[in-house]
């Protein structure tokens, strides 16, 4: 059994639900009350992703307040993706997008030198007072580099494990590519999954 160990970063601004979302993805379970991340949560998360592969997630939700910023280069070491998250009602934690994914770009990257894999999670779809466009998402994502763009809800348990599946897949490709003593099918995902992907990106769930 090959066993893949991938750190991931859980970054954006604070409140966007950044720690429900793993909270959900690790427990299955939504807690309401909010509770501010100090410097970084760390959790883990076992995939069976084939007969003979296991995925070993670590997962680091990254405080979104201003004064831990400067801490953020020892958080990133060694990570090989991430989700960058905002919340549909909240146009300020959409433009700060911008900040969190430059800030990635030049504390995280593959030996090669590119952007670690990314992507971008519109979060609290489940909520109807949207003040940012799926146009205005959709150009953003395609502009700086993300690999795909998904709406969640963390309440509704929409798209969570999609979400997280597509970044899987994208890192196992990556590091197929990076390194050939790795087996091709590495960055392979299963056609079921690979259906309920293509129909859930970058798609409004409400």
């Amino acid at each position: 059994m090959t066993e893949h160990v991938m750190k991931i970063l859980i970054i954006g601004d604070g409140k966007v639900g950044k720690s429900s979302f793993v909270q959900r993805y690790v427990n299955g379970k939504f807690n309401s009350t909010y509770k501010t991340t100090v410097g970084a949560d760390f959790s883990v998360k076992v995939l069976q992703w084939s007969d003979k592969e296991k995925v070993r997630l670590h997962l680091w939700d990254i405080a979104g307040q201003e004064r831990f910023i400067s801490m953020t280069r020892a958080y990133y070491k060694g990570a090989l993706g991430c989700v960058v998250m905002f919340d549909v009602t909240s146009s300020s934690s959409f433009l700060r997008c911008l900040h969190w994914k430059q800030d990635l770009d030049n504390k995280a990257m593959l030996p090669n030198g590119d952007s670690i894999p990314c992507i971008l999670l519109a979060n609290k779809c489940d909520l109807s007072q949207w003040v940012v466009s799926t146009d205005s998402i959709n150009k953003f994502s395609q502009a700086n580099g993300f690999i795909a763009w998904m709406v969640t809800s963390v309440k509704d348990n929409k798209n969570i494990e999609e979400a997280m599946r597509r970044l899987v897949e994208e890192i196992l490709s990556v590091q197929s590519s990076l390194d050939p003593l790795q087996p091709s099918s590495g960055g392979r995902v299963h056609p079921r999954l690979d259906s309920e992907l293509n129909s859930s990106t970058g798609t409004r769930c409400c």
